[in-house]
């Protein structure tokens, strides 16, 4: 009889135990995926606020004259491409991250292209309003990358929660899925080559 209670005892201890680990393992998992949810939400902030100052920035320098008009389309192009592809916080898979970041990164070399081409007007590069914007985007480059970083650090941490023993056990039952964060544009181990 003494050792049938001790061994009802140590089966309620082993699931006390590991239903705490449970539940504190959850209630960490649903806190870092909050956190991975505000961080993607930065980051799409952060693009969209270089989306809403494209089109400023195509209207000035549409204003200089025999400014080439395909660079311009592919601008806008690009834009509207990039503004379509919406990711929701909530499914964050690696095929939406990567159709999502491809799709920043033709706006971004639509906007550089625009930018090299804009180089070549002396009179839209002395306009305060192209000044401007330039350091406006500049601006919003910079935030970009700061909350790509942001972005990429919480799925780190994220990651090493749901992937990690005991957590790993209930992060299945619960959902708990490994997060894919941004990574280097195909190409960009190789230096670019710039010629005088």
């Amino acid at each position: 009889m003494k050792s049938r209670n001790l061994i009802i005892i140590v089966v309620l201890a082993g699931i006390l135990i590991l239903g705490g680990c449970g539940c504190s393992g959850y209630n960490r998992m649903v806190s870092l995926d909050e956190n991975v949810k505000t961080k993607w939400n930065n980051v799409q902030s952060d693009y969209q606020r270089r989306a809403d100052l494209i089109p400023n920035l195509v209207s000035t320098v549409k204003g200089a004259a025999n400014f080439e008009q395909t660079t311009l389309t592919n601008v806008i192009e690009a834009r509207a491409k990039a503004t379509s592809v919406n990711v929701n916080a909530d499914d964050l898979s690696p095929e939406k991250v990567q159709q999502f970041q491809q799709a920043q990164s033709q706006l971004g070399g639509a906007l550089s292209r625009l930018l090299v081409v804009a180089e070549q007007y002396p009179q839209l590069q002395a306009t305060q309003n192209f000044k401007d914007l330039q350091v406006q985007l500049e601006g919003t480059e910079n935030r970009i990358k700061v909350s790509r970083n942001d972005f990429n650090s919480s799925v780190q941490e994220y990651n090493s929660v749901v992937r990690r023993f005991p957590n790993n056990l209930f992060a299945g039952m619960f959902g708990f899925k490994v997060r894919q964060g941004f990574t280097a544009e195909a190409g960009s181990e190789r230096a670019p080559k710039v010629e005088f």
